[in-house]
């Protein structure tokens, strides 16, 4: 049954009607497929109509964290004026297009992150805030539960799943000798309890399971073969089609459409193509890959970011973070031009100009993700809007310049409209010591969690609404 679903509608309308609203509701929300498969729809005005609850039933907001690490080059990142008249500096240019849906926020902060080692004691409160203990693996603690996962605690109970944590690098055991830190820090942004990180995943199969399902005759190996999860709903979706209005019939067909592109990615990277040919690729690119995984980087993250935006659509859930890679990650980028190198050695510059300006290219390639992301999400039509319109999507690194460490003045920006409690397209800078969480209060109140503080917030973070 469909969360938006209003039981006392049906209390004042005859008993074959509510039949039909309650049949229309369950496609809302479900398409049913033999073998025990059901696939989520998006947001169709005609459903909604059907129940005479379309006027006052507004869709959900969605709130995203995404991660990338090692800082960035800041003279490349931070816009020199503020408000809506600022310009995109050259790491931000992606952003071209879309600048009018993101906020650029500067000048926020981490003190508790100030200790510890250049790394871990910043990565891992990422989403708390909170002081990291030093071990080496013993008593772990990341000061506090991640902004997500209490997100998760509070409108969780309305999605099927409470909320999806989604990575590219598997989670990194033992100890940096060179600091003293468990590495287990540099693998995680989301945290249940301060002890209790939350398993990210990265084969992009096991995530589409998670969301749309599988036989229960056949297990996930149904998925590889010749019927896919489309074929076991296509009746239904056939059925509820002609139940639509046109413009939702082409909304319906445009998010088949997507699932089976999502779908036809991830059986090519399940393939077996070792007795084709293959280019030469560094075998510690594909080293820990599960079967389902693209080897090839840009693919993993595009085929993630899709099923992000895929989960948002369904509202198989409303709260998600993602990791590009984990911290300190050495992740090769020979595959942009004029890099040679890995993004953790180019992230430690020494101010030297070549280095420099690889350095900000990966920077450049983390926002043009984002900005495929932001784009895709935008041209989702959902109530008088878009999936954009009714997200809050935050973007950063844990802290600011690499060579450096440095974990003030964070690299951050905030997109969407937050269900029209956002106004973006400016640049807001924060003057003095402004805590990061004071970002995460205001996502918290605009999810309608009434909390005093988080982390270690002194208030909400002004002006994000003109």
């Amino acid at each position: 049954m469909s969360s938006f679903h209003n039981p006392a509608s049906d209390a004042t309308t005859p008993r074959r009607t509510s039949r039909v609203r309650r049949h229309l509701l369950s496609r809302r929300r479900l398409l049913r497929g033999g073998g025990g498969l059901l696939l989520g729809l998006p947001w169709l005005p005609s459903l909604a109509r059907a129940t005479g609850t379309s006027a006052t039933i507004k869709p959900p907001i969605r709130s995203a964290f995404l991660y990338f690490p090692n800082g960035v080059w800041e003279k490349a990142w931070v816009p020199e004026k503020t408000g809506a008249e600022f310009e995109l500096p050259a790491s931000l240019q992606p952003l071209q297009d879309i600048r009018s849906e993101v906020l650029v926020l500067s000048g926020l902060d981490k003190k508790h992150s100030h200790g510890g080692d250049g790394h871990y004691a910043k990565t891992a409160n990422f989403l708390t805030g909170m002081p990291v203990a030093k071990t080496t693996g013993k008593d772990i603690s990341s000061g506090g539960i991640s902004v997500d996962q209490l997100l998760a605690q509070h409108v969780g109970d309305q999605t099927p799943l409470p909320s999806l944590e989604l990575g590219t690098e598997a989670v990194i055991s033992g100890v940096d000798s060179n600091v003293g830190y468990t590495r287990l820090y540099g693998s995680h942004i989301s945290w249940q309890t301060p002890t209790r990180p939350v398993a990210k995943e990265i084969n992009p199969r096991v995530v589409y399971e998670r969301l749309f399902g599988k036989s229960q005759a056949g297990g996930s190996d149904s998925l590889q073969s010749d019927q896919h999860l489309l074929d076991y709903v296509l009746e239904d979706a056939r059925r509820v089609r002609g139940q639509l209005g046109r413009d939702d019939q082409f909304k319906m067909d445009e998010y088949l459409d997507a699932v089976r592109a999502v779908e036809k990615r991830l059986e090519f990277a399940a393939r077996d193509r070792s007795k084709s040919w293959q280019p030469p690729v560094d075998a510690a690119e594909v080293a820990g890959h599960k079967p389902g995984t693209p080897s090839d980087f840009r693919e993993h993250i595009d085929v993630m970011l899709d099923l992000m935006v895929l989960a948002f659509q369904t509202d198989s859930t409303r709260v998600a973070s993602f990791m590009f890679a984990n911290d300190v990650s050495g992740r090769n980028f020979s595959f942009l031009d004029g890099v040679k190198g890995g993004h953790h050695e180019l992230s430690h510059h020494e101010n030297n100009q070549k280095k420099i300006e690889q350095y900000q290219r990966i920077n450049h390639w983390h926002v043009e993700q984002f900005a495929r992301m932001l784009k895709k999400m935008q041209a989702i039509k959902e109530g008088d809007g878009s999936l954009l319109d009714n997200s809050m999507l935050m973007f950063g690194s844990s802290f600011s310049d690499g060579n450096r460490h440095d974990p003030d003045n964070l690299p951050i920006l905030l997109a969407g409209r937050g269900g029209g409690t956002l106004s973006p397209g400016r640049h807001l800078a924060a003057e003095g010591q402004v805590p990061l969480c004071n970002l995460y209060l205001a996502m918290l109140r605009r999810n309608g969690i009434d909390l005093e503080s988080f982390g270690d917030s002194n208030a909400e973070l002004p002006n994000l609404s003109a």
